[in-house]
């Protein structure tokens, strides 16, 4: 008897948060953040920098090869703003790999982690961040153009210390 008792009172709350959340998500979700979202557009530039592939398996493109990088983030006038820095494991030969790599700027740095694919966007978690980018979390959309440059077009959504959505501004 008890536990049905449990079971009962566990499928009781489940359903009053689920009707809650559909009734009205912008207390429960992303349709307050929406409000809070900031956009940053970057440029990693390829064309200098470090970027050395190291040969793990059979010799050429391989699955667990890995590219190290250390090369220069661009605004979208192509100045200079920072660093983008990292590492992609090569998964699949010739279309993706799965990368971790850091924005740095001068107010903070920003992470993200996924895969990216060789050609096409990529959609990118914002895994973190540190600075004016402290609880950070988004998506970063990352473009190869054919300068050897990457359009990174970062969504950012940040909270305060006290939990509260805020603008990364």
């Amino acid at each position: 008897m008890t536990h049905s008792i449990i079971i009962a009172i566990v499928a009781v709350i489940a359903t009053t948060y689920t009707t809650a959340w559909a009734q009205n998500p912008a207390k429960v979700g992303s349709e307050v953040l929406s409000h809070y979202a900031t956009t940053l557009v970057t440029i990693a530039d390829a064309r200098s920098g470090i970027a050395q592939w190291v040969d793990l398996g059979e010799a050429g493109d391989s699955p667990g090869d890995i590219l190290v990088f250390d090369q220069p983030l661009l605004n979208s006038n192509y100045e200079p703003i920072g660093k983008n820095s990292g590492f992609c494991i090569r998964i699949l030969p010739g279309k993706f790999s799965e990368c971790q790599w850091t924005l740095t700027l001068a107010n903070g740095t920003i992470t993200v982690a996924g895969r990216e694919s060789d050609t096409g966007t990529s959609m990118i978690p914002v895994t973190g961040g540190s600075g004016k980018y402290l609880l950070v979390r988004g998506v970063m959309a990352t473009t190869p153009n054919s300068d050897k440059t990457y359009t990174q077009i970062l969504t950012l959504y940040c909270s305060g210390q006290d939990g509260a959505a805020r603008a990364c501004q």
